[in-house]
């Protein structure tokens, strides 16, 4: 087991692969629900990268507690959002453990909506009458907040990806050669430009039939060889794609992700 203060530096792991309702669908007796394939069990969408300075978690899933423990992962550095819905954000009280060993406040990268989003739904994490009572253990955030210029965290420099994710504006990312496009309908032209020439891509890919916010498998596939990447990882997979049968349809060089999954930065 990692100390709290190890870091996980030149990999990223896949946290979960799954979407809002994650797989296995509650209440649901389709094969890939009860599939006994580990890489059939997808837990909400996210991932975490080893940097020179730390861990970096991208996204705060209602899963996040048993997804770092599961991986073995003692402390998270900073955190970096693309956007603000529930699937991605609901996780977020489990930050409160890492100020604590951190010794300060763990630094918050999003935009303006999703500092919005989290400042109402965790209202009582700014309350300074909570904050300042001896035992009022509330995540102790700093928040950083981004937009499309490029940046740096963790000392590693980060491009901001405008991404359409139906009718919401939200962000994927570029590190060096790996990008992270997850939640994406529409990639716009001047964005597809932004992701050329990439060793990996981790792209959202929802399912076979076509959805209003989301890639559908043939359109994720058409992304993927339209920019041509060194290996693309499928994610963000409801239950209507079964690990194994969908992966001996792809192309070469694409694959679905699962959790677990560990590739080197």
């Amino acid at each position: 087991m990692l100390r709290r203060d190890e870091k996980i530096t030149g990999k990223l792991v896949f946290l979960g692969t799954g979407t809002s309702h994650g797989v296995p669908v509650i209440g649901c007796g389709c094969p890939t629900c009860l599939s006994d394939n580990p890489k059939n069990n997808r837990t909400r969408c996210s991932v975490v990268l080893g940097l020179p300075e730390g861990n970096l978690l991208i996204d705060t899933t209602p899963e996040l507690r048993v997804q770092l423990l599961r991986e073995r992962i003692g402390a998270i550095h900073a955190v970096l959002y693309t956007h603000e819905h529930a699937d991605h954000l609901f996780g977020l009280d489990d930050l409160r453990i890492f100020p604590e060993h951190l010794g300060h406040e763990i630094p918050i990268y999003c935009e303006e909506s999703v500092e919005r989003r989290i400042r109402t739904t965790f209202d009582y994490a700014f309350d300074p009458a909570i904050r300042e009572y001896p035992a009022g253990g509330v995540p102790r955030l700093v928040f950083r907040r981004i937009a499309t210029e490029p940046f740096s965290v963790l000392a590693k420099p980060v491009v901001p990806i405008r991404l359409r994710h139906g009718p919401w504006s939200i962000l994927g990312y570029r590190f060096d050669r790996i990008a992270y496009c997850t939640d994406v309908k529409h990639i716009p032209p001047e964005s597809m430009t932004l992701l050329e020439g990439l060793d990996v891509l981790i792209l959202g890919c929802l399912r076979r039939e076509p959805h209003a916010t989301h890639l559908s498998l043939d359109e994720a596939v058409a992304v993927a060889r339209r920019l041509a990447p060194r290996r693309t990882i499928f994610t963000h997979m409801c239950h209507r794609l079964e690990h194994e049968a969908v992966s001996r349809e792809l192309p070469p060089g694409m694959e679905l992700g699962y959790d677990g999954m560990t590739i080197p930065l």
